[in-house]
């Protein structure tokens, strides 16, 4: 398990980067970049991207693939952790294959943040449905802030401005599908295209 945003850090200062030379070499604002680094922000996968050409490392570093089977069902028990963000957001895979699918189904786990933790929206392309399996999550969505509740969901368009954030004392559990799925073959020939 990767903490991405402190392993950006390391890297980038390897590299004798300051966040100034990042934000210019990717486009991403210092304040949100500063963020992702200190785990208060979560990131698309583009914007990853920007940041692993900014650091001449592959983008395949910061996500683990999951492990492929043929088979169609995955048992709650074969449910691996395949990526941690910031300490904060555990995604568990929900598939057995993803290198030929659509879209990519997650579920979520989101640690208690502090209340005064500013979060920062971003957009990415694709779209994401949310069900929350547990807890009350905030998401931000275009500017305004709402609380979803067990049962409650949620269908947006990615290029909207969005983030969550979970400002409770519990943990909060999600089931998320969304497109693009960067595990696809037909994702990753679009990408190197």
């Amino acid at each position: 398990m990767i903490d991405i945003g402190s392993e950006i850090k390391e890297l980038r200062k390897s590299n004798n980067m300051t966040l100034k030379d990042l934000s210019e070499k990717t486009g991403l604002s210092i304040g949100f970049l500063s963020q992702f680094e200190r785990g208060l922000s979560t990131i698309a996968v583009d914007s990853l991207e920007l940041i692993a050409k900014a650091l001449n490392i592959e983008l395949s570093h910061f996500i683990l693939k999951p492990k492929t089977k043929k088979e169609y069902i995955l048992k709650s028990f074969e449910q691996e952790v395949y990526e941690v963000i910031n300490n904060k957001f555990v995604h568990y895979n929900l598939s057995n294959n993803l290198n030929k699918k659509t879209f990519l189904p997650r579920k979520i786990n989101i640690l208690p943040m502090g209340k005064d933790e500013n979060i920062t929206e971003y957009s990415h392309k694709g779209e994401e449905f949310v069900y929350i399996l547990e807890g009350t999550l905030t998401l931000f969505l275009d500017s305004k802030r709402y609380d979803l509740y067990p049962g409650d969901s949620a269908h947006y368009n990615s290029e909207k401005m969005h983030n969550w954030a979970n400002y409770t004392s519990k943990m909060v559990k999600l089931i998320v599908v969304s497109t693009p799925n960067h595990f696809s073959e037909s994702e990753v020939i679009q990408e190197n295209e």
